[in-house]
């Protein structure tokens, strides 16, 4: 017999703020987290805009020594972990460290990093280049400065499959526990991406809006026929999983439960996804069949969403594929919309999104849909978060390469 597995503490560090409340906060007034691009001058790229992290210190989380010995990713790593264990009142000195382990991947890791070390050996040469260049860079850092940070010796890993990494992190994650592995798990995604070369190498590939660079709080529109591309975007979403034994003998308070997870790959081409949806449906349905669930009992899902117009068609075809008459009635939206896409990151924040849209009942908006597309006809959540009761939620993340994840929470009930 599996463990159950829940959700007990919610770390969050994103364009639209920082921690739990203030992340959930954001996503009910519609705020907008994109705007121009300040991380360097990107006055001559097509590309401008972003959704950066704003005032983030490292040093109010971490020890500013060794924070210093972190690219930008990890860092946000650390701090989003040590803000899902203190919600989650996780007192680790009581704790089998043992049993503790930690999941946290990054879709590209420490690009800015490897960016400022290849200037300074082209430039001054070999000699100049820091001997913490590579433990900076390498994308396994996040999960290995955590588990160091906050002496965790359980499972550790990082997953790493482009914009779908939050996601099999939780989900894998889920896994660990549900089979025995450990009692409790930090899992999630983290990334900081918006640098010179990664900029321009999304901007070259045609995959980011370049014709809102004078209005950024409009540039990210998924689902709207006039969507041009995805907006980088930046941050991390980690989350305490726990089985429900040790939550509930320690008193936890409980977001969600994970009862399903799904995970398979299109195999069709490098960036883009396959046609029709047809493998992003077959995902979907895995993460139900897993759960046991029916598509009708599910009232929302958390869309990849990402304002492209192959992806955000075939999700919308593929929700149609799973729900089928019952469409019409699941809600769907993307918090790219504010966030903008946040990559390796973007599973962890939006799993943090969906717990506490089934916690409080409420779904996020997905702002800037204006104009319908042409077959996008689902209740997209348009313009203003709306109150319904959420017995179940899906999460969807799907990443270059083919990789898709999707993650299956509902409403914690003896």
């Amino acid at each position: 017999m599996s463990n159950r597995v829940v959700i007990t503490g919610l770390g969050a560090i994103t364009p639209i703020g920082m921690g739990k409340e203030e992340f959930w906060n954001g996503l009910m007034e519609g705020r907008n987290g994109i705007d121009k691009i300040t991380r360097f001058d990107a006055s001559e790229y097509g590309a401008q805009i972003a959704g950066e992290v704003k005032d983030f210190d490292p040093a109010a989380y971490i020890d500013k020594k060794e924070s210093k010995r972190m690219d930008r990713y990890t860092q946000f790593a650390v701090a989003a972990a040590g803000m899902a264990i203190e919600d989650a009142k996780l007192d680790l000195e009581k704790e089998d460290l043992d049993r503790i382990g930690t999941f946290v991947g990054a879709g590209i890791g420490g690009i800015e990093t490897m960016h400022s070390q290849y200037e300074k050996l082209f430039a001054k040469g070999p000699g100049r280049i820091s001997p913490f260049f590579i433990p900076m860079m390498i994308a396994n850092m996040a999960a290995g400065q955590v588990s160091i940070t906050y002496k965790l010796h359980g499972p550790s890993s990082c997953i790493v499959t482009a914009c779908a990494t939050g996601s099999n992190c939780i989900g894998d994650a889920f896994r660990v526990i549900q089979r025995g592995d450990a009692d409790v798990m930090i899992a999630g995604g983290t990334e900081a991406a918006i640098s010179e070369a990664a900029v321009a190498g999304f901007a070259a590939m045609k995959a980011l809006c370049m014709d809102h660079n004078d209005d950024p709080a409009h540039a990210s529109r998924p689902f709207d026929k006039n969507r041009s591309g995805f907006v980088m975007g930046e941050g991390a979403g980690l989350v305490v999983l726990e089985s429900l034994e040790h939550a509930k003998a320690r008193g936890a308070h409980i977001y969600a439960e994970v009862v399903g997870y799904g995970a398979n790959s299109d195999a069709y081409h490098i960036t883009s996804p396959a046609p029709g949806g047809e493998y992003q449906a077959k995902c979907m349905q895995a993460a139900l069949d897993d759960a046991g669930m029916k598509a009708s009992e599910v009232d929302y899902v958390n869309a990849h969403g990402t304002s492209t117009h192959m992806n955000d068609e075939g999700e919308t075809m593929a929700i149609k594929s799973v729900w089928g008459e019952a469409a019409k009635d699941v809600s769907v939206s993307s918090i790219k919309s504010m966030t903008g896409h946040l990559l390796g990151a973007a599973g962890g924040v939006e799993c943090i999104a969906t717990a506490l849209a089934i916690e409080n009942d409420m779904l996020p908006p997905t702002m800037n849909y204006e104009t319908q597309d042409e077959g996008l006809d689902l209740d997209y959540v348009p313009n203003k978060a709306k109150a319904k009761t959420v017995r179940a939620a899906m999460s969807n993340n799907f990443g270059f390469g083919g990789h898709n994840a999707c993650l299956l929470l509902k409403k914690y009930a003896e």
